[in-house]
């Protein structure tokens, strides 16, 4: 884990690689209000970053556990690749770019979920999240035409 300068000339200088994990359950999605920066307080995908020297399959295993408290059985299935930028960061006037890495994933459990980066769980169709202006814009984006 970097230390907390290192991190910051990180996000300063550099793009994160990140994977958002696109829970379905009942032609539903699984969204949270964020609640760090970037996107604070908006509804948004469970998701995280890939760490130095981590695959992307373990990756995405270490989010759904720490983000959905689950085990991956399968493999999820890959959406795309989208970018995001933000104006702001975790850090006092630091932009934030990710380049993202989109999956989906269907569960049929949640329970306990964790409540370091969301909390307010709400399950949307996919008409309701495109709606919803709560809905961060680079979420709807996943599920735009």
């Amino acid at each position: 884990m970097l230390d907390d300068q290192t991190f910051e000339t990180v996000i300063n200088s550099t793009p994160l690689i990140s994977i958002d994990l696109l829970v379905k359950k009942d032609n539903k999605i699984l969204l949270g209000k964020r609640i760090n920066k970037p996107a604070k307080n908006s509804l948004f995908s469970i998701g995280g970053r890939v760490y130095k020297n981590e695959t992307i399959n373990n990756a995405m295993m270490r989010i759904a556990k720490n983000e959905l408290n689950v085990e991956l059985k399968l493999m999820p299935r890959f959406i795309g690749v989208f970018e995001h930028f933000y104006d702001d960061s975790i850090y006092q006037e630091v932009s934030t770019h990710y380049v993202n890495l989109a999956y989906e994933i269907e569960i049929h459990e949640t329970c306990n979920l964790p409540t370091e980066q969301h909390h307010e769980f709400q399950w949307l169709t996919i008409g309701e999240l495109l709606k919803s202006k709560q809905v961060h814009k680079y979420v709807k984006d996943y599920f735009k035409d």
